[in-house]
């Protein structure tokens, strides 16, 4: 037989009921069942908490230990991965990668004709290796700017009549 464990949960049984039943992801409904079991008395034992949850011990042992240092908000947080370091960081970002330039590169008639020519122009300009993604996630999402590249333009066109036609061409 183990030995019975102790622990004082600080949050009464209408309140971990009341969080059980609004809790949206798995675990930490699994969590919020497993102190409202032991507020409400019917569980005594680690062991029992495991066969319930269908979980190993340690499991059990590693929740309430959180609980025990940092309390339900401990317990429920939820990491999250930090992923790979930014090659642009944001912090450095007006430093490395003049977004004036860029903006008004970009604004210009001309433009880039690609995401590519944009990932030369960083490496020729300013000297940065970045990756094809990272300047399409840069210029599309961060900077909300689309490749804008003018259609040609006859020579031959009469600017008066172009003018004229923009005017009456939507007044019916």
């Amino acid at each position: 037989m183990s030995r019975p464990f102790k622990i004082e949960i600080v949050e009464s049984e209408a309140e971990l009921k009341k969080r059980l039943q609004t809790a949206n992801v798995g675990n930490q409904k699994e969590k919020l069942m497993m102190l409202w079991w032991i507020k409400s008395g019917q569980v005594y034992e680690q062991q029992e908490i495991g066969k319930r949850l269908a979980l190993d011990t340690s499991t059990v042992t590693r929740w309430l230990q959180k609980y025990r240092v940092g309390g339900l908000d401990e317990l429920l947080k939820i990491k999250k991965a930090p992923g790979a370091k930014r090659k642009i960081d944001e912090a450095a970002m007006p430093t490395a990668v003049n977004y004036a330039a860029l903006l008004e590169k970009l604004k210009t008639g001309k433009g880039f004709s690609s995401y590519g020519a944009i990932v030369e122009w960083l490496k020729k300009e300013q000297g940065l290796e970045v990756e094809y993604a990272t300047v399409y996630a840069l210029v599309r999402y961060k900077l909300a700017a689309k490749l804008k590249v003018p259609r040609e333009q006859s020579h031959k066109q009469d600017e008066k009549l172009v003018s004229e036609f923009k005017k009456t061409r939507y007044h019916y």
